[in-house]
């Protein structure tokens, strides 16, 4: 089971019916409010349970927020509901939909997408990778019954518009928009029926309008009001990006997050009753009028959000979010207070990390319960019973494998290299140098190039090399140079320009009077044009130009040649659903490989297989000739958020199934990491701890950056059974995390493993611009196969157990769940409860505080979550088979409707789910599911039914049995 609510569907049957599903509890679970049980809350809500909540919200790393209103007349739930979705990058799924109730407690509902396409750079193939890419700053919008979203790719053929109509179990339509728009905020102007538009920018704020169905772009507005716009202003500075549009009382407000020089970044809002500015003023002036929102502690960027006032409008609350690095971006909701048609945030403009509000709606102590036990983070004993979700099933199209022309494999490129021709064709001069052949000073043979009257960095020599460069091809590139006068030393770059900017191929920094080589590799990526490649000598970009800029110097020995490419393509396996669902808590280091992870495998465990060996070769792909360390490059590390500001993950291990060359193990990671990993080498397999700190360079000695830590290791002889934890630190210092390993062979004795590690911090490098993360993982340094087995993951708020593990809140949640009677809830809603507890009650000599908070966590909330029954069955029959065909089992359920009303079924298998909506009397729904083995084993499906005349709703768990 995992720490979560999996029926959402029994709060929609209570709200139907005009009850609130978390109030929908009997006496005597409504008197348990005041039990100490009541006092677990989650890890990451900042409720305080007296109807206040301090900022900033979460404590986790949740980005660039944008939050959408439904109505309560336009949901089922009766009430008001609340969707946000922040930036996740690289990670997959992506694109998080978090759901509230009263915008201070918050939990993961569902995700945009499963990866973000079967590339290389979204998939760590073939040394590509996406970090510092991926899916950036993605705004959410509810209109007309659609949920939309857009967001911008760095790296992925720029900005996508995704809608469904189903934000929390529905598939949503992806459609490229074919351009890039930095921080995209999608706005309908209600004013002018509902067109679309989409507000974008950094330094200035643009616009595009949409056409009527949201498919493509229109019509450009550009620089509808720039940041130069506002000289001398002193609140107007760096950045000028993060646009979030709203229309108030006729006016419409753009709130935009601003870094003035020597101050904390802010928020600014900019006020103008014509919605494209200059484009709609009779004389073209500007009528955006600005003023500073919010300057307060460095919380920004963000928008307003909505709240009904009672009286048929609205107050209005600031959603921003605080760089509180290393534990990530933290949202804050900030009260506003109007004047002028201006509002102010907090108490008179002032806002401090710790402040407490009141909050904006209220809840019933009931409500108010299960409110405060959200967590965007969850612990997991991977049951493989977290709610299948549509996302999971998107069907993607495997591209044709790349041709590749060997004629320019392995062979030569560049025309004249040493330039040993009579003349200097085909190279030619660009920005102004000169270039000419030289017969003394040569670097090998008789001739070199001379480089002169250089005034910029791109003044060089170049030669085309279109038609001759293929796509997803790895070249080796290199040159030798000298120079005699100017600094020391000048770094000097071989690039590529193929339309898209300037590459660096290759670089090395030169002394003077001395030949230096100029080497490396640099993969072109897939699928990129480059009929126009052109091949250049520069020096290194600044502005103004550096002295680097003028520099004359000897060019010689030039070369590229193409290796023959040992490419590995995606495959359907590789990126379908593979029968295992995770908690939405979960995330992947990029998309994963779905042939090499499992929860079927071995039941109540979490599989990593290694399917892949790192090379030790790759590179950031923004930043070539950065390398990646192994961790980085491996595939298939899942993580999840840390927490603050202090938090515990344990986790256990079954290292039996490594092989040599194997590395697994609990990390917490960014850029800098600290991690405690098992190695085998030689058939023994060791544990130790690896910590990688700043300063960085950019080339690094792989296995000496994922070396044990001096006087860490522990031989572990013939022990298998291995259990980790990691208490992460992020109170003290501020800016800086520290973690401390223990470990334990027995789960009941623990030792420290060695010293506190720290420590980490941010590095600003944008290669990994988020907080940290926790990441249970497995990669090969030598063969493929070997495997290890998670059992668990528990998380906890308290860093150790200091002598004995608190079970005073477990005790009472446990003792509450005891005293209820079954008979008065609904099947499914008391089913969660039964396996909670059972959870609970086996928890009987904890050694960690973890041991005991992840299980009451997990009662509490199944409690919190329990729905009356109402007395009367749901009347329905429902059966379960197992058949096969060409050579797969397939698992059939069919369900019958027996009412004389309509009803709404929801079938969940180990293999998949779906949901048949107004299933007619009499009428069956029948739902075959393939499980993609030749023979299945024993499981069970659960069957809910719900009466869509009065929401009664019943579950019913149906065995299913090996085929005969």
């Amino acid at each position: 089971m995992t720490a979560r609510w999996h029926d959402r569907r029994h709060a929609r049957a209570i709200a139907i019916a005009g009850a609130l599903a978390l109030g929908s509890v009997t006496s005597g679970a409504a008197s348990a409010v005041d039990d100490p049980g009541s006092t677990i809350t989650g890890l990451t809500t900042t409720d305080n349970g007296d109807g206040t909540y301090d900022v900033p919200l979460l404590n986790s790393d949740v980005p660039d927020i944008s939050v959408a209103r439904v109505p309560a007349a336009e949901n089922d739930e009766g009430r008001d509901v609340y969707y946000m979705i922040s930036t996740t990058m690289h990670l997959a799924p992506g694109a998080p939909i978090m759901k509230s109730y009263d915008l201070v407690s918050w939990e993961i509902v569902s995700y945009v997408y499963d990866r973000l396409g079967t590339g290389d750079v979204s998939s760590l193939r073939n040394g590509q990778n996406g970090y510092g890419n991926g899916q950036w700053a993605s705004s959410l919008r509810y209109h007309d019954g659609t949920f939309y979203v857009v967001f911008n790719t760095n790296d992925l053929g720029g900005s996508f518009l995704f809608r469904t109509d189903d934000v929390e179990d529905g598939a949503w339509e992806r459609t490229p928009l074919g351009r890039g728009l930095h921080d995209p905020s999608l706005f309908f102007d209600d004013a002018d029926g509902g067109t679309p538009y989409i507000f974008y920018g950094s330094g200035a704020t643009s616009a595009v309008r949409l056409n009527d169905d949201l498919t493509a772009i229109e019509e450009d507005f550009p620089n509808i009001f720039r940041a130069s716009d506002y000289a001398g202003e002193p609140f107007i500075g760096g950045l000028f990006e993060g646009a979030q549009v709203h229309y108030i009382d006729g006016e419409y407000y753009v709130a935009i997050i601003t870094w003035p020089s020597g101050q904390n970044r802010q928020e600014v809002l900019f006020r103008s009753p014509h919605l494209l500015g200059r484009y709609q003023t009779e004389d073209g002036s500007n009528p955006y009028e600005a003023r500073s929102a919010l300057n307060s502690d460095g919380f920004a960027q963000g928008g307003l959000v909505e709240v009904p006032d009672g009286d048929g409008g609205y107050e209005w609350w600031g959603m921003f979010f605080r760089d509180t690095y290393p534990l990530g971006r933290i949202p804050a909701l900030i009260p506003a207070t109007w004047e002028d048609g201006w509002p102010t945030f907090g108490d008179d403009g002032v806002v401090r990390v710790g402040d407490t509000f009141d909050k904006p709606i209220d809840l019933s102590p009931a409500e108010e319960r299960r409110e405060r036990l959200k967590s965007i983070v969850a612990s997991d004993d991977f049951a493989n019973d977290a709610e299948h979700k549509s996302f999971s099933d998107t069907v993607w199209e495997i591209p044709d494998g790349p041709q590749y022309d060997d004629s320019l494999l392995g062979v030569e490129l560049v025309d004249n290299p040493g330039f040993e021709d009579a003349t200097t064709a085909p190279w030619g001069a660009q920005f102004g140098a000169s270039v000419a052949r030289v017969t003394s000073d040569a670097a090998s043979g008789t001739a070199a190039l001379r480089v002169s009257d250089r005034t910029l960095n791109g003044s060089g020599p170049h030669q085309q090399l279109g038609g001759k460069i293929q796509a997803g091809v790895t070249y080796d590139v290199s040159a030798r140079v000298r120079y005699a006068d100017g600094p020391d030393p000048v770094r000097f770059n071989l690039v590529g320009d193929w339309g898209g900017g300037v590459t660096t191929l290759a670089w090395a920094n030169a002394t003077p009077g001395e030949w230096t080589t100029v080497s490396g590799t640099y993969t072109v990526p897939s699928g990129t044009d480059v009929s126009t490649f052109k091949l250049a000598v520069e020096t290194p970009w600044a502005n103004p130009q550096p002295a680097s800029s003028t520099v004359e110097y000897l060019l010689d020995d030039v070369s590229v040649v193409g290796q023959t490419p040992e490419v590995e393509l995606p495959t359907a396996e590789e990126v379908s659903y593979n029968g295992s669902d995770l908690d939405l808590a979960w995330q992947w280091n990029h998309a994963p490989d779905n042939r090499y992870w499992s929860l079927t495998e071995r039941e109540g465990w979490l599989r990593l297989t290694n399917g892949h060996v790192v090379t030790g070769d790759a590179e950031y792909t923004k930043a070539p000739g950065r390398d990646l360390t192994y961790l980085e490059e491996a595939r298939n590390t899942l993580g999840q958020r840390t927490f603050g500001p202090q938090g515990s993950a344990e986790t256990r291990l079954d290292v039996s199934g490594m092989l040599d060359g194997d590395v697994a193990g609990l990390a917490v990671y960014g850029r800098s990491f600290a991690y405690a990993g098992i190695q085998q080498t030689g058939g023994e397999r060791t544990l130790g701890l690896v910590t990688r700190l700043q300063p960085f360079t950019d080339t690094i000695d792989r296995d000496a950056v994922e070396s044990f830590v001096p006087g860490s290791q522990v031989l572990l002889g013939a022990d298998t059974d291995v259990h980790l934890k990691a208490d992460a630190d992020f109170a003290s210092p501020n800016g800086q995390l520290w973690v401390q390993y223990s470990y334990s062979l027995d789960g009941q004795s623990w030792q420290p493993l060695g010293a506190r590690q720290g420590p980490l911090a941010m590095d600003w490098s944008l290669s990994h611009f988020m907080g940290y993360r926790y990441g249970l993982f497995s990669y090969a340094k030598e063969q493929t196969g070997g495997h290890v087995d998670f059992d668990h993951f528990l998380l906890s708020d308290t860093l150790d157990a200091d002598g004995g593990a608190d079970t005073t809140a477990l005790d009472a949640v446990v003792a509450e769940a005891e005293a209820l009677d079954e008979a008065a809830y609904t099947v499914g809603s008391w089913a969660d409860v039964e396996r909670a507890l059972a959870w609970a009650r086996a928890t009987t000599a904890p050694s960690t505080q973890n041991q005991v908070d992840a299980p009451a966590r997990s009662l509490a909330l199944a409690v919190a979550s329990l729905v009356e029954a109402d007395g009367v069955d749901v009347a329905f029959t429902a059966d379960v088979s197992v058949r096969a065909m060409a050579g797969r089992d397939y698992v059939t359920v069919r369900v019958t409707n027996d009412e004389d009303v309509p009803v709404d079924v929801v079938v969940t298998t180990p293999y998949g789910s779906r949901t048949f909506v107004d299933v007619a009397p009499g009428k069956n729904a029948y739902q075959s599911f393939a499980t993609r083995v030749a023979d299945v084993p024993a499981g069970e499906v659960t069957v809910t039914v719900t009466r869509t005349s009065d929401a009664a709703s019943e579950a019913r768990v149906l065995p299913f049995a090996e085929r005969d």
